[in-house]
């Protein structure tokens, strides 16, 4: 293997705009090859994005030589299937969030990577910003005390009719697109798994296309009392923050999942006391998880996290689904007519 990574790349969702320069900027790596349905389309992206290799199939880059990793940003559906077959090409593998669609794929992945002895990545590029490097160092040395309340928002308008979001059969809709960060944040912070989780949804059927969720407010309840409320839709004004309150302070943190360049502040409050803002230069996140998953594989070292925690998520991603489509929830008595506190 080279001393710089050498990756491809399996399709051009409209991510990759992003993605590619990123990985272009770190310093272990280089994107050498990307792949389309069509060659033309292959092409149009590769001078672009200045990528000297295009192959007009998925199945063509994976045979190449040239190729030590890949970065799959395809649609949630078609996670497991291109996982699956990059690995047995021999390709370790960055693919975007959420890993598959379920905790059984989950699994599977984790399986087959043991089996071949490649890296696989599940892309949560937010956990590798310093930010939350400085939010969990101060989590662990109790700044806000014992942990009691989340509350996360991540939503946007995904837009037109031909965003992949609006097709449930390529995994499309809010729970797993934006509400897999809300998850994933939550389990971060709390450290545990949720004991129970409760959810609702508002669903529509676009075009046609199947029934999604565009929208879904949910609920997970930890062991030893703290919860987390997220809200979290495509069809939106677009909102991004996590705070987290415990019983001696709170930090917020405004856009914790964007890929920023821009300069970024996480706040400390405590009671009575000035605010305290650590400050941040701006950094893509993206490039120092690319870097990672690239020492990760040159240098033998092991991931931040691993596949337990893609299928971890999973599992209550699939939870939280199954209770907003059956509406378990239970339902307040009906007003007896007394006032408060009246009997």
């Amino acid at each position: 293997m080279s001393e710089k990574l050498r990756w491809g790349v399996l399709g051009t969702a409209r991510i990759v705009r992003k993605t590619i320069p990123a990985l272009q900027k770190t310093k272990n790596g280089e994107v050498v090859g990307i792949a389309s349905r069509t060659e033309e389309k292959a092409k149009e992206y590769a001078n672009r994005h200045g990528v000297p290799q295009t192959f007009g199939s998925y199945e063509a880059l994976l045979a190449s030589p040239d190729i030590d990793a890949v970065y799959i940003p395809l649609p949630n559906s078609l996670h497991l299937e291109w996982i699956l077959k990059s690995l047995d090409a021999g390709k370790h593998v960055l693919c975007e969030k959420p890993l598959a669609m379920s905790a059984a794929e989950c699994e599977e992945v984790s399986r087959k990577a043991d089996e071949t002895g490649l890296k696989v990545l599940e892309g949560f590029m937010y956990r590798f910003h310093p930010r939350f490097e400085k939010l969990q160092e101060l989590l662990a040395a109790g700044a806000v005390g014992k942990v009691t309340f989340l509350h996360i928002g991540h939503s946007f308008d995904a837009g037109g009719a031909d965003n992949i979001r609006w097709y449930a059969g390529l995994g499309g809709g809010a729970l797993f697109d934006t509400g897999c960060y809300c998850v994933n944040v939550s389990r971060m912070v709390a450290g545990q798994e949720p004991a129970r989780v409760a959810a609702f949804g508002n669903y529509r059927d676009a075009n046609d296309r199947g029934l999604i969720d565009v929208s879904i407010a949910g609920m997970l309840r930890f062991p030893g009392s703290a919860t987390a409320l997220f809200d979290t839709g495509v069809n939106l004004e677009r909102r991004n923050f996590l705070e987290i309150t415990g019983t001696e302070g709170r930090l917020y943190l405004d856009n914790p999942f964007g890929l920023l360049e821009e300069d970024s502040v996480l706040e400390e409050h405590h009671f009575g006391q000035d605010t305290v803002h650590h400050e941040f230069k701006g950094e893509n996140h993206f490039v120092r998880m690319g870097e990672h998953f690239a020492d990760s594989v040159l240098n033998g070292r092991p991931l931040r996290y691993d596949l337990t925690d893609a299928g971890a998520n999973a599992r209550v991603l699939e939870a939280l689904d199954q209770a907003a489509r059956k509406h378990e929830a239970s339902e307040p008595k009906p007003h007896s007519g007394a006032g408060p506190g009246v009997s």
